[in-house]
């Protein structure tokens, strides 16, 4: 399993959080490597105080489903196929997050981490999101 350095993270928390002040969006941004576990993560001025575990958490989903979250949304609502997933990880301690806002990170067509964000919309956490996984693919 590949794996997000330190030095990584960083960068992509710091694209992140510029993407955050362009669009006006005070977020909370989280970075998880390949095994789930955080290595970077900022809360800016201004963010609601319950983005910091939101961020964290739609980056756990994110790699733990092997998919953006945004995904997953459609297919958790009730009737969907997945409906009652939001509450599947709740055993061990985790909440799943089933909208936008956590995006999966791959170097090489490889999964190596995610990145969670907070703080605005969905469709404003998945831009931010998004950004900072572009940094990493260059």
């Amino acid at each position: 399993m590949g794996s997000l350095s330190l030095s990584q993270a960083q960068s992509a928390l710091e694209a992140c959080l510029a993407k955050a002040d362009d669009i006006g969006s005070p977020s909370s941004v989280a970075v998880l490597d390949g095994g789930r576990e955080l290595l970077a993560f900022a809360r800016m001025d201004g963010a609601l105080l319950a983005s910091a575990a939101i961020s964290q958490a739609k980056a756990y989903t994110s790699r733990s489903l092997g998919c953006d979250t945004r995904d997953v949304d459609a297919l958790a609502q009730p009737g969907g196929a997945l409906f009652g997933i939001h509450t599947a990880h709740l055993a061990v301690g985790r909440a799943l997050i089933t909208f936008g806002g956590g995006v999966l990170v791959t170097l090489d067509g490889e999964p190596v981490g995610a990145i969670g964000v907070a703080g605005g919309t969905p469709d404003q956490d998945h831009e931010i999101a998004a950004a900072g996984a572009a940094a990493l693919a260059g």
